[in-house]
């Protein structure tokens, strides 16, 4: 199959390497042209615009930073729409807005093409393993063509409506990483105060009712003061700004989200905005260490 795939960083550049390793013709894109050489290295075919993409792939993925790259990518002037896309399949894998997700979708059936916005998480322990969990919006036969795909790059993946779904259900789940990460960062502040050994602490909690991906996998991270990004603290910030966006559309107050989002916001004022997002430890240890 001929995939195309624009947005090679942290999580994209590892999901492009499965579906090159399952045999499929694979051409790329990146801004950042130097972040595909090791695919085209591995057999990738490097394409100069979104446009080119489109020309020649059946199905066109998406995965980068922030729902203007998402507009840019799709509607620019050589972007995806500026190809002809009769019966192909466009997959935003992008964390984006609702509103944006459901735009692709309209524009792609104007030009008989389908389209899915289908955010991923995991993070880059997930991309590399191929363990993704993957939330999807659009049509049931536009998800079934897709599902070959996801069985390559993740673990879970689920239709969960129409155009703009996945998108929710991901800001679902950027809500419920939020209160995780503050738990796990405001628990080891704790521990630690008590002069209790940190790595007891996450086996033990880890065995119990308190156990949590963030705790499990940044917990042990941040005893080795390895702050190096799965997930960027700037795109969890723009994350949960979009979900604080739509809870507002929906007249919701979610209190616990916006003290994230602030602390979030705190951590990249000092700097720490290019980190990953276990780097919420600095505001209690500045210097990184306890």
């Amino acid at each position: 199959m001929k995939i195309g795939f624009i947005g090679t960083g942290v999580m994209g550049q590892a999901m492009a390497q499965h579906l090159l390793d399952a045999g499929h013709e694979l051409f790329v894109f990146n801004r950042t042209k130097e972040k595909t050489d090791q695919l085209v290295t591995n057999g990738a075919i490097w394409c100069e615009t979104p446009q080119k993409i489109s020309q020649v792939a059946e199905i066109i993925c998406t995965m980068v930073g922030y729902p203007k790259d998402v507009e840019e990518i799709y509607y620019g002037e050589q972007g995806i729409f500026a190809s002809d896309l009769t019966e192909k399949l466009l997959i935003d894998f992008t964390t984006s807005t609702p509103k944006l997700a459901e735009k692709i979708a309209q524009s792609a059936k104007k030009v008989g093409a389908q389209s899915l916005d289908a955010p991923v998480s995991g993070g880059d322990l997930g991309a590399k393993n191929a363990t993704l969990t993957i939330m999807v919006g659009g049509e049931q036969s536009a998800f079934e063509r897709a599902l070959p795909l996801f069985k390559q790059i993740g673990k879970t993946y689920q239709l969960h409506g129409t155009a703009g779904k996945g998108q929710h259900t991901k800001m679902a789940n950027q809500i419920m990483i939020a209160g995780t990460m503050t738990g796990m960062t405001e628990m080891l502040v704790y521990a630690n105060r008590a002069n209790l050994d940190l790595e007891k602490v996450i086996e033990t909690l880890g065995g119990g009712s308190a156990s949590n991906w963030s705790m499990l996998n940044y917990g042990p991270r941040i005893l080795k003061e390895d702050y190096t990004p799965g997930f960027f603290v700037k795109h969890f910030i723009k994350d949960l700004k979009i979900a604080l966006d739509e809870a507002k559309r929906m007249k919701l107050e979610l209190p616990a989200t916006a003290l994230a989002t602030s602390l979030y916001e705190q951590l990249a004022d000092k700097g720490f905005e290019n980190d990953g997002t276990q780097a919420l430890i600095k505001l209690y240890w500045p210097d990184g260490k306890k």
